[in-house]
């Protein structure tokens, strides 16, 4: 009986698609809910640090100042609690595995500066009404 499981295995392999791949040159599929690695869109992170503060491994770093935003991605453990509280909603967490890498480092993002919003000017009847309303305040 043994015999005829291991010839059934063995013209399996012979004959079947390889279990193995040649990573990186191929690459798997994602299995569904792997949640991969964290992604920052620079252009709308208002650098506020809640993600740096919330991070239970302390894998990112907020530098004001410098306008920099950095990740260690080895130190990340991919729990998701800086996307959750992000308030911007700038972080997500893309389904791929992180790239392989020979050093340990951290990868940083420069975060552009954000034009500031100009000040709406007033239409002509808004102007009217408010002075109207100034005046009516200084007659009583």
């Amino acid at each position: 009986m043994g015999s005829f499981k291991l010839g059934k295995m063995t013209f399996k392999s012979l004959f079947g698609k390889p279990e193995t791949i040649q990573y990186p040159a191929e690459q798997k599929t994602p299995p569904p809910g792997l949640k991969g690695h964290v992604v920052n869109d620079v252009e709308s992170c208002i650098l506020c640090g809640i993600c740096m503060k919330r991070c239970p491994c302390a894998a990112i770093e907020v530098d004001k100042p410098a306008r920099t935003w950095s990740i260690n991605r080895f130190r990340c453990v991919q729990c998701g609690t800086c996307v959750r509280e992000c308030p911007k909603q700038c972080l997500t967490m893309e389904p791929t595995y992180t790239p392989p890498a020979t050093e340990k480092r951290m990868d940083s993002y420069e975060v552009p500066e954000h034009a500031k919003p100009a000040k709406k000017a007033a239409s002509a009847e808004e102007r009217i009404e408010w002075e109207r309303a100034a005046q009516g305040l200084e007659e009583r």
